[in-house]
């Protein structure tokens, strides 16, 4: 027996996969939505007049009307306003004094209320001369931007996403000023060089989509969209733009995104489809009601008005209750975009944006869940609140692989329940509430879903091994052993495809559900099959790994590589190997990720047996693969150092 020493002397990290359970998700019960007093309406007048010139000040005067309805007994309310960027003058109505500390602006009821009761208070204020990134002034521009806690620093509020309210917005501002806000426009009115805007919302809307949007040189066109439910009716479409700026794909696609989205998800749920280009704008889109804010250029930006105007259904209409429920508002629309690419320009376009989305996800991932239940309570920073690898990325390919699990009618019924369903409409909904819509319509219990990719962190990473057994008389078996290693999130249960090639040019899809680790899945076929690949159309987006060929064939074919001794092992074990003739023999040595990193033996072996000793001290533990080749035999076993 003619022997070969090798110390394996390269590093290769390794996890090897535990059978953890998915944090169990937190029994909301809907307590989000418990307050004291739920608001009713804003009602808010404002002084913008002076806004518009040089110096361009951030200060404006302000009357506020809160209308709300009690929940519990109490004789004083809590509102958010920052004292930094507010400053309180006068309290009345039903408010009788006031205290204003940091954050909170506690106002003195005239009575104690018991539940039911609505009650309205009236706040005097003043906007200071301050740059908050709530309130944006420079060079004609006047707008807000709220997200996701910034309507604090421009209006008094209860500043939560949970608690929405209707909206009346009247503004003071000089002729030739283009004001927006959300909802509808009432009414305005011109008085000598005075220009006053009354916008109204009757549909109740969360405090950080509310915006007003300004400039003293818009123009503004106006189209409709024909309802595809009610052709007698038309909704009209807003859009704000400079004079020199080109809006005629906005124009074209928008109306055609709308076709899309109702179809898919019901109809536009508001009065007014609106948006404006910002030059000053601080993001890319932001998706206030009705009045959707746009980055310079924006209109020629067709995935961002795709997504944003999405939003109108899955974060405006139907609004996350809290801010652990972020994915439900910004990961729908991250997959909206894709959907309207799908309809442009067919599935191939829309699959390689979602692998880009997943690469995305894949190389930045913070190692965080979609869902992290203390975002329920705390308000994270914005960077965490809006990161893309996780809140739109991941969101966005847990929908792709959802719609893999489902297929595409119950996919798209479960999005149709979900968007039309009264309980959420204009209202608030969490991610246990669209995990109870999918499993009322599909009629099964997919919770299993859900905890794997939205509660739990990160991904599964395989290391699969297939190997190919000559049963005889023309029959072959493939065996596909599948692991998943990964030791910091759970097991992944899923179904899955296996693509298997054969020597006549042909290929087949198989599939299997991979529910327990490690698993061997079996299937038969009546001719050589040559190569095997797992999750050939990339379904299960967010994974990483590799599949390693390996066979099987009978001992009277003379090469044997026979599975190494001890196993698993730490300091060394013994690979042997035959050669029945004279042949070319290589050995490469693998990692874990099927990359070649050594090859010990490349050489003319003449017939008889040989051994490798292999020392695992300077590895850690982990799986490695042994692969012989010679001639058209392929042999490979796994090795495990402990």
């Amino acid at each position: 027996m003619k022997k070969l020493i090798l110390p394996l002397v390269f590093i290769v990290p390794f996890a090897l996969a535990t059978r953890a359970s998915a944090p169990a998700p937190a029994d909301t019960a809907h307590w989000y939505m418990e307050h004291s007093y739920d608001v009713l309406q804003y009602k808010l007048e404002v002084d913008l007049y002076a806004n518009y010139t040089t110096p361009y000040p951030k200060t404006f005067t302000a009357t506020e009307f809160i209308t709300f309805r009690v929940d519990s007994t109490l004789h004083l309310i809590k509102l958010n306003a920052i004292s930094t960027s507010l400053e309180v003058d006068s309290v009345g109505m039903a408010a009788t004094s006031f205290t204003h500390d940091g954050d909170t602006l506690t106002l003195q009821l005239d009575q104690t209320y018991n539940p039911g009761a609505i009650v309205e208070v009236k706040v005097s204020y003043r906007h200071l001369n301050v740059a908050d990134q709530g309130l944006y002034v420079s060079n004609g521009f006047v707008f807000t931007d709220f997200p996701p806690e910034g309507a604090r620093k421009v209006l008094p509020c209860w500043d939560r996403p949970s608690d929405k309210a209707k909206w009346d917005f009247t503004a003071r501002v000089p002729v030739g000023v283009r004001l927006g806000s959300t909802g509808y426009l009432a009414d305005s009115t011109i008085v000598a060089d005075t220009l006053w805007y009354h916008w109204v919302s009757d549909n109740p809307v969360a405090t950080y989509l509310i915006t007003w949007t300004s400039y003293t040189n818009w123009n503004i066109n106006i189209s409709y969209w024909n309802n595809i439910y009610d052709p007698s009716d038309s909704i009209p479409i807003w859009l704000y733009k400079k004079p020199t700026e080109n809006i005629t794909s906005a124009l074209e696609k928008i109306p055609l995104m709308t076709d899309l989205y109702a179809d898919k998800f019901g109809p536009y749920p508001f009065s007014k489809i609106g948006f404006a280009t910002i030059t000053t704008f601080p993001w890319a889109g932001m998706e206030n009601q009705t009045m959707v804010n746009l980055k310079p250029n924006g209109y020629s930006d067709e995935p961002l008005i795709a997504h944003e105007h999405s939003h109108m259904w899955f974060g405006d209409l139907i609004t996350c209750g809290t801010w652990a429920d972020i994915w439900l508002n910004e990961g729908f629309a991250t997959y909206c975009a894709q959907l309207w690419l799908e309809n442009q320009s067919g599935y191939f376009a829309y699959k390689n944006k979602m692998n880009s989305l997943a690469n995305n996800y894949l190389s930045s991932n913070p190692g965080w869940p979609i869902y992290n239940p203390d975002w329920a309570i705390h308000t994270p920073s914005a960077n965490a609140l809006y990161n893309v690898a996780i809140s739109y990325n991941k969101g966005a390919c847990v929908l792709f692989q959802l719609r893999y699990v489902l297929g595409d009618s119950l996919f798209f019924a479960v999005l149709n329940a979900y968007a039309t369903d009264t309980n959420f409409s204009y209202k608030n909904a969490v991610t246990e509430d669209f995990v109870a819509v999918t499993n009322a319509v599909t009629g099964e219990d997919y919770t299993w879903f859900f905890n794997e990719w939205v509660y739990a962190p990160n991904h599964p990473y395989y290391e699969n091994v297939w190997e190919r057994e000559d049963l005889g008389g023309g029959q072959f078996r493939i065996s596909l052993e599948m692991n998943q290693t990964q030791t910091n999130t759970v097991f992944f249960k899923m179904p899955i495809e296996v693509q298997v090639d054969f020597n006549d040019g042909t290929d087949t899809i198989v599939t299997g559900w991979n529910d327990t680790n490690p698993q061997i899945l079996e299937w038969t076929f009546d001719k050589y099959p040559s190569n095997v690949i797992f999750d050939p159309y990339r379904n299960i987006l967010l994974k990483l790994g590799t599949t390693i060929v390996g066979t099987r064939e009978p001992e009277e074919s003379g090469f044997l590589l026979r599975q190494n001794n001890p196993n698993p092992f730490r300091d060394q074990t013994t690979i042997t190997y035959s050669v029945p003739s004279e042949e070319l023999v290589s050995i490469n040595l693998l990692d874990n990720t099927g990359k070649i990193i050594l090859t010990p033996v490349y050489e003319v072996h003449q017939p008889g047996e040989y051994f490798i000793i292999v020392s695992g001290k300077q590895l850690p533990a982990g799986i490695y693969f042994c692969r012989l080749e010679a001639g058209t035999t392929v042999r490979t076993i796994k090795l495990i150092i402990q």
